[in-house]
């Protein structure tokens, strides 16, 4: 592979060779190759999935590259982790967002490097946040708590902590995601100051007008590997999306869709007008029974938090929900699954498994009750008959119902995750990137258990970062933007680069996405 030379004939900054990172033996990136130039601006561009974020992480310490090595303004780095980077000048500002929500603006953002008068905290972060801020052109107030803010004030917190470390390299990772364009523009602004006092910025974005704007250089990955560097200037939207999307193939292929029966009744979910403090705005959704309906959207563009409300994991503060024509208000995780209403969540290890806990006390935790006789007895050869029926469903290796899940590839504890929730047979099933980082063979039985879901008549509503694999099993899917539906796309007659287009120009207009009509 050819190597990407610094800019300007500088030595860079940042040398990437050979670097390759895997997840639970799931290959994320490969056989990378890039230089960063001092002093510029470097885009990284791919679709949801491409690898973009990890290798952000990868150069600001969070995580260690599986193959491969790394120098740092010249000099080897042989371990690399967030504090050595800051001590060597580059510093990330994140994507999921790494506050203390019980501290204060001010904390947060001079935490770790507080002024101290031997040893003793000199208690000056109000004051020198004033300058953080004039530098950012952001303003908080330094005293209020980080957990009572929204979470796009909780973006500027993070945004300001990077600055406030007065780093040679930035890495930010999606900044603008909750951000309002005005915020953006600043953000934009402050990232043109930073590039002119010499410092680098490694700007991981999905929204390519902002990356044309302000880049110098971008670099496009797909499928985890490098599809080429080139200057902005010689980059348009038109030639992103085409790098991004190029040739790729789907790598299996998706089961057949059933035929959903002609609705005589109510849908199985009915939203109406649902708002939320979390950032969703008016979403009006059907879902029939037996229909598999998606939502896409862009990293965030509010996915996510509309499940969330949906199911009841995130207070509503308007709308309704009714299932099955019934009216469903005080919606709370537990009512929500005894009323057939499950969510697969889309981080299996911190909001799905608990990881020390084996296979069958994971799969069976929130139906104890169903397995319970009276005196809180469990029915122990109950359990394990039906933990046994689901590991044979979903081929879960090893096929032990009392496997430790901690030692189990990704694919195989997503597999436990999903028997977790389908144990019941729910009516309902909400998906959050339902096969996010496993192999192929997992991958596929996945498929084929969402197709068989809706099959036997349940209604799915799924969410994926993979444009392709909403429309390989959807029978219908809407378009997400800011926490709202623009638009209803179907999976039969559109294809990614029409989604694509259709989100991406959600950032220029707002305008009507597809010819379809927002709900």
């Amino acid at each position: 592979m050819a190597i990407d030379q610094a800019s300007a004939g500088d030595a860079p900054c940042i040398s990437l060779r050979g670097i390759g990172k895997s997840f639970g033996g799931v290959p994320v990136l490969s056989d990378i190759d890039l230089d960063i130039g001092l002093g510029e601006i470097h885009g990284l561009v791919g679709e949801n999935g491409a690898g973009k974020s990890t290798l952000g992480k990868i150069i600001g310490g969070y995580y260690s590259a599986s193959v491969g090595h790394i120098e740092v303004f010249g000099d080897p780095v042989s371990v690399w982790t967030p504090p050595l980077a800051l001590d060597r000048g580059v510093a990330m500002m994140h994507q999921e967002l790494q506050l203390v929500p019980a501290l204060s603006v001010a904390q947060n953002v001079f935490l770790g490097i507080e002024e101290q008068h031997f040893g003793v905290l000199a208690q000056t972060e109000n004051a020198r946040l004033a300058d953080v801020m004039t530098a950012s052109g952001f303003s908080l107030d330094p005293a209020a708590i980080t957990s009572d803010l929204s979470i796009a004030d909780q973006q500027k917190i993070e945004i300001m902590r990077a600055l406030a470390r007065e780093a040679r390299v930035i890495v930010m990772d999606e900044p603008t995601s909750s951000l309002t364009a005005d915020e953006a523009e600043r953000l934009h602004e402050t990232m043109l100051r930073l590039k002119q006092t010499g410092a680098t910025i490694i700007y991981v974005s999905h929204f390519l007008d902002d990356i044309l704007a302000v880049c110098d250089r971008i670099t496009v990955l797909r499928d985890g590997r490098l599809v080429r560097t080139a200057d902005a200037a010689d980059e348009t939207k038109g030639s992103l999306v085409s790098a991004m999307l190029g040739g790729e193939q789907t790598e299996t292929p998706y089961p057949p869709k059933s035929i959903p029966q002609p609705s005589t009744g109510e849908p199985a979910l009915l939203v109406e007008n649902l708002s939320a403090p979390s950032g969703v705005s008016n979403v009006s959704l059907t879902v029939n029974g037996g229909e598999i309906v998606g939502l896409i959207g862009l990293v965030g563009s509010g996915r996510t938090e509309i499940a969330r409300a949906i199911f009841g994991a995130d207070r509503a503060n308007g709308g309704t929900i009714r299932l099955s024509g019934k009216p469903y208000d005080d919606r709370t995780p537990a009512v929500s699954a005894e009323r057939g209403i499950v969510m697969v969540p889309e981080d299996r290890r911190k909001q799905g498994l608990v990881m020390t806990l084996p296979v069958r006390a994971n799969m069976t935790l929130p139906h104890l009750s169903h397995f319970t006789m009276i005196g809180g007895t469990i029915r122990t050869a109950l359990e394990k008959s039906r933990v046994r029926e689901l590991i044979d469903y979903f081929r879960v290796m090893p096929a032990n119902v009392d496997g430790e899940v901690p030692y189990y590839s990704g694919g195989n504890q997503q597999k436990v995750l999903l028997g977790k929730w389908l144990m019941r047979d729910p009516g309902i099933v909400i998906l959050d990137e339902p096969s996010r980082g496993v192999d192929v063979g997992a991958r596929q039985r996945i498929h084929e258990a969402i197709s068989e879901l809706a099959a036997k008549g349940t209604a799915v509503l799924l969410i994926s970062s993979e444009i392709e694999e909403v429309l390989g099993l959807a029978h219908r899917a809407y378009l997400v933007h800011k926490g709202g539906l623009v638009g209803e796309v179907d999976p039969e007659t559109s294809t990614t680069q029409d989604v694509l287009w259709a989100l991406f120009h959600q950032e220029d207009n707002n305008s009507e996405a597809l010819g379809g009509n927002a709900p």
